[in-house]
């Protein structure tokens, strides 16, 4: 394993039955870094994240965490990492304290050191008056959070996040992103899935897009959005104006092609200078006479990735895991 890093994944596969959850899967991960692994649903995020997390075998490939093989030493990778899944597996009849307490046991911390550690979670992810509380009262973001903390008893150096942000509100999302950058500032490496380009654009030091198993393109957030060309500015033109100028106006400014909605009036195109962009077109428009009734920038989404890396939109849940997952 490369000095440097915490996570590296060779040539991995996994079927089940007929359906191939992961095709030849390569990944690494810089020590202290985040990465962040985009895929849709049935894209074989989850199973990546049980078999470095040694839940399951690979049928083929190897994969080391922290310098430890996933599958002859196991143990050693288990020691070392910290998981929170989609859903938190937390015990609802006991209370938050008494939860975190429980994975202190678990993982044989001294009794006194077990308590402290538990109270010191409790407060940093804004739980502390809550933690007498049954865990069945909870909101989801407060057990997403407690699961996350729960993860994090034993002091891991290696986080694998499995979809945490999934189904909460925004401010409980925003939340989650904070504890996030925290623990990555403190020097925990962090393994991340999720659906959201925003999330992954808002965390990650690098992101890996998988499809079908594999991996179709990684790289910084900038570089990937340059490959599914960059942001997108949209002028929607005023019926007594002219919509071949307004199409001449924005070529000057895009990066490829200007896209004509002839019926609803809008003309499109990538941008490599993104918002900084509208004020330059926004006058040149002006200058041109074109009177504009609205103009906007809209980022990539997911599905802009995909399509113009595959050829295809997300397809639908295929991983048996991460069908159950999202269930």
């Amino acid at each position: 394993m490369p000095a440097g890093l915490a996570i590296e994944a060779v040539d991995l596969e996994k079927s089940y039955g007929p359906t191939r959850a992961l095709a030849g899967l390569d990944l690494d991960v810089a020590a202290g870094t985040i990465l962040g692994v985009l895929g849709p649903n049935g894209s074989g995020k989850t199973t990546a994240v049980r078999v470095l997390t040694t839940l399951l075998r690979p049928d083929r490939g190897t994969a080391r965490v922290d310098g430890f093989d996933v599958v002859t030493q196991a143990t050693e990778v288990r020691r070392r990492i910290g998981l929170a899944g989609q859903s938190a597996a937390l015990d609802e009849s006991l209370t938050g304290s008494a939860n975190l307490v429980m994975i202190g046991q678990l993982c044989r911390l001294p009794r006194r050191r077990t308590q402290q550690r538990a109270e010191e979670l409790l407060s940093q992810f804004d739980l502390a008056d809550a933690g007498d509380r049954g865990v069945k009262t909870y909101s989801g973001g407060m057990r997403r959070r407690l699961d996350l903390a729960a993860s994090l008893v034993s002091r891991p150096s290696i986080l694998f996040l499995d979809e945490p942000t999934t189904g909460l509100d925004p401010r409980s999302r925003a939340v989650m992103w904070g504890i996030i950058r925290t623990l990555a500032a403190d020097g925990t490496t962090v393994f991340l899935t999720t659906q959201y380009l925003e999330e992954a654009d808002q965390l990650a030091d690098r992101i890996v897009v998988i499809d079908r198993g594999s991996v179709i393109a990684q790289g910084t957030s900038e570089e990937l959005k340059a490959e599914v060309g960059g942001d997108r500015i949209g002028v929607t033109v005023a019926p007594e104006s002219n919509l071949a100028i307004a199409r001449e106006v924005l070529a000057r400014h895009a990066h490829g092609e200007v896209h004509v909605d002839a019926e609803r009036r809008v003309v499109n195109a990538s941008v490599t200078a993104g918002a900084r962009s509208i004020p330059a077109i926004a006058a040149a428009m002006s200058a041109a006479g074109v009177v504009m009734d609205d103009l906007g920038i809209a980022r990539p989404s997911l599905d802009d990735v995909f399509l113009t890396l595959t050829g295809h939109f997300a397809d639908p849940v295929a991983d048996p895991n991460e069908k159950a997952a999202v269930a």
